[in-house]
């Protein structure tokens, strides 16, 4: 009888093997929700099944069972809708593919156990950001099938009447190229670039030799500069562009009146402008400029007076701001792309105060840092309070006793402290409560913050915690999807990307993380596309679905800093 079952599941290994070969959307719920990239050998390992499942056998290979366990009690959770059950297998400890056999079913997954899981997922997703350059024509030697023309040379920019002014009046000509695409559209935004370039420039500064091994294979790989920092700056050099000149002011985005159609970048072809100048926009910029000061200032050599322009560009535009401390963006009647509009900037001027004092001591940014003080949240683009705190603690010990005094290190603490709380009992064992639009950068960003008090504090729950927010992005999750493109079980195809769309591949750029679930536009498909009630099931993997399926800078970036600190911290490298 024994070898008749171990028959029985070297036929289903069979089965599985082959299905998982092909590309194919899953459409029906899986009973196995689990990581679909792998699993780090030595660190913990969590599935969750179905409420109706109650016995989980792990063979490998050879058709050997290696693990048996009858699931926790179910758990339900408001969010999704559903009860499921944990299966916590972290004793399997040896590298391998294994298969997740349900008896009572006959249905069985492949898993894989791995040493150096993530190192492919956190290459593609830095490269994605290659994939959306502007003005650079993807090679077939680095873009492979995903190669494409030049878009978008942005060396012709009219001035819109909302940014025009006796300098600079309607209609004139400026050059502004490089950059990325934000998202599934073509326009550039300050202030989501604001969010990304940091976080991008933090993870190569909490996790320097690390990502300085990193190659992602684009055309200056093997320059000697690190192609995390390569990369970031092909949209820095843009945002340095976007500033006026004469005042300091930096204009909030560049785009077309409209949104262009779903075609290729070189054939999208409208006229563009730069629109209004704002307080929010100058303040990420001068943030993100004084921070890349620091950067590349062990960069000198590769390029020459960088750093220090960014500085003087990062004072000049805190000069405009403290004149214009509260310009929010008015989106302009003639203009419908996206608005990223803010009213609330004391975080925005609490973190710029945060960076530029890191910069150069001054007392005058003291100051607002110490007026401007709030506990940290989970950071957003339009919420940017504990970009301050992470800058500000990276230099804790350097700092003046009367910021340490404000409470910065027990605050954010705190923070993530109640995140990893709520992922402890959490059915999904997660940290999110609340689905908001690009709900999965949300995940990655408090895997971040929960990464940060690792390096704080040692305490190995916090780097667990995030380990299982990856997990969750990767297939852990109430959709049963693995969020990031190329990869996976069950994977996205159909992101709400335009060259993605427009190209002659079946299968989307890889490495974007798509938006993910949330209920806060249920029509985008159209009344008979239907989407779940609950906000962590309502996804729908459709191109037109640009709520729950579009894909942006400033959620790829958390990835880069999450999936990358994992494979530092937690693998054999």
């Amino acid at each position: 009888m024994k070898n008749f079952f171990r028959l029985f599941l070297l036929s289903m290994v069979s089965i599985q093997l082959f299905s998982c070969t092909g590309h194919e959307n899953i459409e029906k719920e899986m009973p196995v929700l689990y990581n679909q990239v792998g699993y780090i050998t030595d660190a913990p390992k969590l599935l969750l099944v179905r409420e109706e499942v109650n016995q989980v056998i792990i063979i490998d290979a050879q058709g050997n069972e290696v693990f048996s366990a009858i699931p926790e009690e179910p758990l339900f959770w408001d969010q999704s809708g559903d009860a499921v059950r944990k299966v916590d297998f972290s004793q399997l400890n040896v590298p391998g593919t294994y298969v997740v056999v349900l008896p009572e079913t006959n249905e069985n997954f492949e898993i894989r156990v791995k040493d150096q899981p993530f190192r492919e997922i956190t290459k593609a997703a830095l490269k994605a950001f290659y994939f959306n350059r502007s003005g650079m024509a993807i090679e077939p030697q680095y873009g492979g099938r995903w190669a494409r023309p030049a878009g978008h040379p942005d060396t012709i920019i009219y001035v819109h009447s909302s940014a025009a002014d006796d300098n600079r009046p309607e209609g004139t000509i400026i050059s502004s190229p490089l950059g990325w695409y934000d998202a599934g559209d073509y326009n550039k935004y300050i202030v989501n670039s604001g969010i990304t370039t940091y976080t991008l420039l933090s993870a190569l500064t909490h996790f320097t030799d690390y990502y300085k091994k990193l190659d992602v294979s684009i055309p200056e790989s093997g320059s000697g500069v690190p192609d995390l920092l390569t990369e970031t700056l092909y949209n820095l050099k843009w945002m340095l562009t976007m500033q006026d000149p004469y005042d300091g002011g930096v204009y909030h985005k560049l785009t077309t009146k409209n949104f262009e159609g779903m075609v290729m970048p070189h054939e999208a072809t409208n006229d563009r402008f730069v629109v209004s100048k704002g307080t929010a926009a100058t303040l990420n910029f001068a943030a993100f400029a004084a921070k890349a000061h620091r950067v590349l200032a062990d960069y000198e050599s590769h390029f020459p007076g960088l750093a220090e322009k960014c500085l003087q560009k990062a004072e000049k535009a805190w000069g405009w701001a403290m004149s214009n401390p509260n310009l929010p963006y008015v989106q302009p009647d003639d203009i419908f792309t996206g608005g990223y509009g803010d009213r609330n900037f004391s975080d925005e001027f609490f973190w710029t105060a945060s960076e530029l004092f890191l910069s150069t001591g001054k007392d005058e940014y003291l100051d607002v840092i110490i007026e401007k003080y709030s506990k940290p949240v989970v950071p957003s683009w339009n919420q940017v309070y504990a970009l301050g705190f992470i800058s500000l603690l990276n230099n804790y010990d350097e700092l003046p006793e009367i910021i340490r005094n404000l409470g910065l290190k027990n605050d954010f603490i705190a923070l993530v402290d109640e995140l990893v709380g709520v992922s402890k009992t959490a059915p999904y064992g997660v940290s999110i409560q609340n689905f908001v639009w690009g709900s999965n950068s949300q995940v990655a960003n408090e895997g971040m913050l929960k990464i940060k008090g690792y390096q704080l504090t040692g305490n190995r729950y916090y780097l667990y915690s995030a380990l299982s927010d990856l997990d969750y992005i990767l297939g852990r999750n109430a959709t049963g999807y693995c969020f990031v493109t190329g990869f996976g079980y069950k994977r996205v195809m159909n992101i709400h990307h335009r060259p993605s769309e427009a190209d002659d591949n079946e299968a989307p750029v890889p490495g974007f993380l798509a938006g993910g679930p949330n209920i806060s536009v249920l029509t985008d498909c159209g009344p008979e596309v239907e989407r779940s009630p609950y906000p962590a099931k309502s996804y729908v993997d459709l191109e037109c679905s640009y709520s729950t399926n579009e894909i942006a800078i400033n959620w790829n970036a958390p990835l880069v800093y999450l999936s990358g600190a994992i494979d530092a911290l937690l693998t054999q490298n």
